[in-house]
């Protein structure tokens, strides 16, 4: 009996110890996770609204962003993002965006969240038809100032 006791309280002991979770979710609660998570839902919010200026808010001026490809003609830097996205977002309408954040992962000041989007809008001039897109996606983040910025993955 005292060894089940004993057992039991071990158990209840290594619980207590184990790491806290963001519920429902497998990311750590920490600071930085939670400020993560925070950076990804304003994503969200600019890119349904389609607020240029709240996403470069969001954005490293270090942004680079290579489209997952080896052609550096599709490259993204800063200066490029602040031409190019107010035009995209301006060219779309009903823009509805679900996150789903599978992980996050911190080092010092550098940080990846690893999350699947689905996302659907219109393009009016160009189709009638609600598009969407979904994926897995993967975005870097640094934290500068105190602050945490996309430094790619947008």
């Amino acid at each position: 009996m005292h060894i089940r006791t004993a057992l039991a309280a071990l158990l209840l002991l290594l619980a207590a110890c184990a790491p806290r979770r963001i519920p429902d979710t497998d990311i750590p609660d920490t600071r930085d996770t939670r400020a993560i998570l925070e950076v990804l839902r304003q994503y969200r919010e600019a890119t349904e609204k389609r607020d240029a200026q709240a996403l470069l808010a969001l954005v490293s001026p270090t942004f680079h962003d290579d489209a997952g490809t080896g052609t550096p003609a599709d490259d993204m830097d800063y200066a490029r993002l602040q031409q190019v996205l107010p035009e995209k977002l301006a060219a779309l309408k009903d823009v509805q965006l679900e996150l789903s954040v599978r992980r996050i992962d911190v080092e010092g000041d550098e940080a990846t969240a690893v999350f699947y989007y689905t996302t659907s809008y219109l393009i009016p001039g160009v189709t009638q038809k609600a598009q969407s897109d979904s994926d897995l996606m993967e975005m870097k983040l640094r934290r500068e100032g105190g602050t945490w910025k996309i430094r790619s993955g947008l």
